[in-house]
This record gives C-alpha cells, structure tokens and sequence, in this order.
C-alpha cells in the first residue's frame, strides 16, 4: 500500500480543495492556475507541487503527465473546480438557455476541459465541485453524457451543506463523482468560534490580516445602526432576483455563504472582516497565505472550496483507496 496517494488539481484557485487534501494525508503532485496572482499564491503555499500556469482549454494530459512523472491511470484523485460564473443565479448576465451555458459560454466550456482531462488522466477517483446550477436537467445530461463516454459509467452529483462539515459558513455545492460521496458530519462552527484567538487587525502574525479598507462615508454612516444579519446593499442576479453584500455577521452562528464578492462587516466591530478572518470562515489554516492585492486576496476566498470540506471529502476517498 502506498505512503500517500497521489492527486492533481485543475483550476486550483489559492488551493482550498488542495490544501484539504493534503490535511488528509494526500501528495497533491500537479496543478492548474492560470490567474497570474492566484498562480502565485497557490505556488507558495504548496511548493511542492509543479504548478501549470496555463488556461485548462490548452493544457493536455501528456503536459500534466510529463511534469508529475506519472502515466495514465496513475493519479488516484483528480480534483476541480471549473468557474462557476456561467451557472450561478448570481450572474445576471448568465446565459438564458442552460445548455448554452455550458455549450456555448466559454467560460462555461471549462467545465468540459476538466472533463477531457479527467477522462485522459485516468484516476481512480474524481471531484468535480460547482454550483447547484450544474445539476439542472440539460446541463446535468451532457456532464453525465460525456463522463460515460469517456469510460465513467457511474457518475453522482453530490450536494452538499458545507455548514455540515464544520465550516463556518453556509454554502450548498454539488461535486460531481464517479463515486456517492459519505461524509462523516460535523457540528457548524459559529462565527466567533471560527474568528477565536485572533489579534486586532495590523498585528505582525497572522498574513493577510491588516486593517481592511473603509467604506465609503455614505455607508459607513449606516454601520453602527446596522443589526446581526442585516445588509447595507443588495444587488440584481439572474432573473431579477436580489442577493445581499455588506452582512453584519451574528456571532452565535455560521456566516451567509462567502463569494468571491462578499465583503462581512465584523459582529461586534464597526468594520469589514479582514482577509483573514474571512479565511477563517472558510476554514483556512492560519499559515496558508493569500498573495496579490486585497479585492484579489478576498475573491481568492470567496472562491475557494472550504478547506474542513474538501478535508472530509478527500478521508472518504482515502478510506476506498486503503479498502
């Protein structure tokens, strides 16, 4: 039996799915990131890994290959996180028709680009994590449609509550597999749970956790007044519906979901949560470093599979692979 099983990430982001991986005990070999800044972060927090920075459309199997030393059918997990952009209702420039979504958007064709190279690599396992909207009835066909074809007759579409898995913020996601995912559950961790033991804002340790930026005056005013779970501003999505940004954060629960947009005012404080504390609610390890420029630094976040997740998912494929 193997020491550590062997994993590659595509669209790795800041690592979240990767560093929940290797938490578990996995060797994550080989990554894909093409966002300059993200490249970098992701590089420094995993210099072990041979980081392609490159877009997916053009990256080949034989690349991924080549610079892992491994052969096909020789990664135990392969992992992504194609953008989600072109799925979410949160898009209100997203494509009417669901499967010019994934058809026709280029971007939503990343999707399939994971799917090449998944059905091209071989693993024993594979993640695909999205959101809900890829499990709609045409999208959820040509996903299931092209996995089968490429030899992956049993294919899942997990959804799951990260809040179920000790991540202090809510978020429901689908992973698509070729195995029915088992998680073990966990209790939700609380907003001053997660934000525990951390210094004021502009202390030396830990990165990533200076002062945030302050709002603009006119909504600055309204913060002081502004109630737990309460937001100053909402915005249209696709099909005219309203989300919110600016939420004062409870402190006795977990927080709303956390986009790559999301920006939290502090529960008790009359401030934006910093980076770090955003990472936090996402289950980010102090030492892991987010690189770049602030909007940059919280959209890597936002964007990130939570690391307490991507933890559970990866122990119950390693408890298969050990079977």
């Amino acid at each position: 039996m193997r020491q550590r099983y062997l994993v590659a990430d595509l669209f790795s982001g800041a690592g979240g799915f990767s560093r929940g991986f290797e938490l578990a005990g996995f060797n994550v070999v080989a990554a894909v990131e093409n966002d300059p800044p993200v490249a970098k972060t992701y590089k420094a927090n995993f210099p072990h890994a041979y980081l392609i920075a490159d877009d997916v459309k053009d990256v080949s199997e034989r690349t991924i290959r080549e610079v892992s030393g491994l052969g096909r059918g020789d990664f135990d997990v392969v992992i992504a996180s194609p953008p989600c952009e072109p799925f979410t209702p949160t898009n209100r420039n997203r494509m009417p028709n669901p499967l010019d979504r994934i058809l026709t958007d280029p971007i939503g064709q990343l999707y399939l680009h994971a799917i090449r190279l998944i059905v091209d690599l071989k693993p024993r396992f594979f993640v695909i994590e999205n959101v809900s909207g890829v499990a709609e009835g045409p999208i959820r066909k040509v996903i299931e449609y092209e996995l089968r074809k490429g030899g992956y007759d049993e294919v899942y579409f997990n959804i799951i509550r990260s809040e179920e898995h000790g991540v202090a913020s809510g978020r429901v996601r689908v992973f698509v597999s070729n195995v029915k995912l088992n998680l073990a559950k966990r209790r939700p961790l609380t907003v001053m749970e997660a934000l525990e033991g951390l210094p004021e804002p502009g202390a030396p340790w830990p990165p990533n956790h200076d002062a945030p930026a302050t709002l603009p005056r006119k909504l600055m005013r309204k913060v002081p007044k502004l109630r737990w779970g309460r937001s100053l501003v909402t915005f249209e999505g696709a099909g005219s519906r309203r989300f919110r940004n600016y939420i004062r954060l409870a402190p006795d629960r977990p927080a709303p979901t956390v986009m790559g947009s999301s920006r939290f005012i502090h529960p008790f404080e009359d401030r934006l949560l910093t980076v770090r504390e955003q990472a936090r609610l996402m289950g980010f390890p102090d030492y892991h470093v987010f690189l770049g420029g602030k909007d940059s630094q919280y959209n890597m976040v936002g964007e990130a599979v939570p690391v307490p997740l991507a933890q559970a998912i990866a122990e119950d494929l390693l408890s298969r692979l050990k079977e």
